[in-house]
C-alpha cells in the first residue's frame, strides 16, 4: 500500500502526516511529494526518513492513494494524472468538491456512495465538515428546512502566511499581509473572496456542500464567515429551523450517539465547546443546545472541531481508511 502526500510540507500536509502516524495507517511505503523548491527535503514519518519528491515522480511511482493538499490549482491539473495511473486521489481542495461526477464524503455520513470507480474523492470545505456532524443525526430526525451559520474561523484555515502575520502582530514586528487588515484584536467578515451575491465562497460553501452531501436541495442555507486570531479550530453558532418539532433532551442524545460527535453541554458548570481545547483533537463538540423561543420548531447550537484535523487531515484519512477495510482500492 502505497500513499502520496501532496503538499506534504505545508500546513495540512504535516497534519495528515501525523494522522497516518497517530492511526497507524496500514502503508507500507510512503512517498511524501511537494512543490520543486521542497524536492531533495528529508521529513521523518514514523521513525523513518524519506526524501520529498515532485509531482511527476510521485505518478511514475502509482501510489495506491494520494492525499492531496495542495490548493486547486494544483489538483486540477494532477489528480486526473494521478487517476490515469490507477491511483485513488483524496483531494482536500475546492477544485472537486461540486462537480458531480465527484463525490464529497464525510465518512459517517455518506462513505458508502463510494465505490472502485471513484479515482478522484472530494474533501469538503472545513467549516462544511464540522456543521453537518452536527446536522446529520438531527436532519434524519426532524427534516432540516433552514440553517443560518455564522462561523468564527482560526487563522490556520488560511495557512503559514496568516499564522505569521498574527505571530508579528503580536510581536509588533512588520512582515508579509496574510489579510487586507491586522488580524489581532480584530475579526474579519471576510473569509476567501467575495462573489457578485455578496458572499464570500466560503459562504457559498457552506451552502453548496451541504446540500450535495445530505443528497437534499431542499436544506436552505445561510451563511456568514468571520475570521478571528485563534489557531485551535472553527467555531460556529448554528440556528436550524425543523420541519417536525424536536426534545431536546432527545436532540441531545442524538448528538451524543453520532460518531465523532462530543456533547459539552453544561452551562451551570460553564462546560461548552472552545477552539482551545478542540485543537489536536478528532471529535466535533457540540454545546450551547437550547431552543429557539422566537421561531416554531428551532434550536440553536454551537459547533467546535479543529480545522486542520476532521476539518481537513483526518476526514482524508478516514476516507482512505473506508477505501481499504471494503477493498475499493
Amino acid at each position: 500500500m502505497k500513499v502520496a502526500v501532496v503538499g506534504a510540507t505545508g500546513m495540512v500536509g504535516n497534519v495528515m502526516l501525523k494522522v497516518l502516524e497517530e492511526r497507524n495507517f496500514p502503508l507500507t511505503e510512503l512517498i511524501p511529494v511537494a512543490s520543486e523548491r521542497s524536492v531533495g527535503n528529508k521529513i521523518e514519518f514514523a521513525g523513518k526518513e524519506y526524501e520529498v519528491v515532485g509531482l511527476e515522480t510521485a505518478v511514475s511511482m502509482k501510489p495506491e492513494i494520494a492525499l492531496f493538499s495542495a490548493g486547486g490549482d494544483t489538483s486540477l491539473e494532477w489528480a486526473p494524472k494521478f487517476a490515469a495511473a490507477g491511483t485513488t486521489v483524496i483531494d482536500n481542495s475546492s477544485a472537486w468538491r461540486m462537480n458531480p461526477e465527484n463525490k464529497l464524503v464525510i465518512p459517517e455520513i455518506n462513505a458508502d456512495l463510494l465505490s472502485a470507480e471513484d479515482k478522484i474523492i472530494a474533501n469538503p470545505n472545513c467549516s462544511t465538515i464540522q456543521l453537518l456532524m452536527a446536522l446529520k443525526p438531527l436532519h434524519d430526525a426532524y427534516r432540516i428546512k433552514r440553517v443560518v451559520v455564522s462561523t468564527y474561523q482560526s487563522i490556520t484555515g488560511t495557512g503559514v502566511k496568516a499564522v505569521k502575520q498574527l505571530e508579528n502582530e503580536y510581536a509588533g514586528a512588520q512582515g508579509e499581509m496574510a489579510y487586507p487588515y491586522p488580524i489581532h484584536r480584530n475579526a474579519l467578515p471576510h473569509c476567501d473572496v467575495f462573489q457578485d451575491n455578496g458572499y464570500t465562497k466560503e459562504e457559498m460553501k457552506l451552502t453548496n456542500e451541504t446540500k450535495k452531501i445530505l443528497g437534499d436541495d431542499s436544506v436552505n442555507v445561510t451563511a456568514t464567515a468571520i475570521r478571528i486570531p485563534v489557531v485551535g479550530g472553527h467555531s460556529e453558532s448554528v440556528n436550524i429551523e425543523f420541519e417536525r418539532d424536536f426534545d431536546e433532551v432527545e436532540v441531545r442524545q442524538l448528538l451524543n450517539d453520532f460518531p465523532g460527535i462530543k456533547v459539552q453541554d453544561n452551562p451551570g458548570v460553564n462546560t461548552y465547546p472552545m477552539p482551545i481545547y478542540a485543537e489536536g483533537k478528532d471529535d466535533v463538540f457540540v454545546g450551547r443546545i437550547r431552543r429557539d423561543h422566537s421561531q416554531p420548531n428551532s434550536l440553536n447550537m454551537w459547533i467546535v472541531a479543529d480545522n486542520l484535523r476532521k476539518g481537513a487531515a483526518t476526514n482524508a484519512v478516514q476516507i482512505a481508511e473506508y477505501l481499504i477495510e471494503n477493498k475499493l482500492v
